[in-house]
């Protein structure tokens, strides 16, 4: 069959699901024969060396016949890790931990290079100074 023969499967139902640089693309299309099939499509943003950006795409193909153990599995698998780890994304928590972490680290040193200014200022006051008449020299 020529390029020109080739007819691209139409899509008939489509839901996109956008998570930061992933987006998951969820789309009903139809078979020669008529029936429907389902394509779950991953995409991912990566930034080349240029600056540019290029899309990473990673397609998974589910047929009717497999939807129930599909299901079954997936709805299993996702309520272990809830069950195990918890609601909560893991991986946020420590951004947020690591990112309060450096602003105490941050206001930490600012603190001391405040106390060390003052310090020196301290040192340096004219009280400290014996006063010379240079005329007596």
């Amino acid at each position: 069959m020529s390029e020109k023969e080739y007819k691209k499967p139409e899509e008939i139902f489509s839901k996109v699901f956008r998570a930061g640089r992933r987006t998951y693309f969820f789309d009903v299309r139809e078979t020669k024969a008529g029936d429907y099939y389902l394509t779950i499509t991953e995409s991912k943003k990566n930034m080349n060396e240029d600056g540019t950006f290029n899309y990473k795409k990673h397609k998974i193909y589910l047929y009717k016949e497999d939807f129930g153990k599909f299901k079954e599995l997936l709805n299993e698998v996702t309520d272990f890790i809830i069950k195990e780890k918890g609601e909560e994304v893991i991986s946020e928590r420590h951004q947020k931990d690591f990112k309060a972490a450096e602003e105490a680290e941050m206001a930490k040193e600012n603190e001391v290079a405040k106390e060390d200014e003052a310090e020196k200022e301290e040192n340096l006051s004219t009280d400290d100074f014996t006063d010379v008449n240079f005329d007596q020299l």
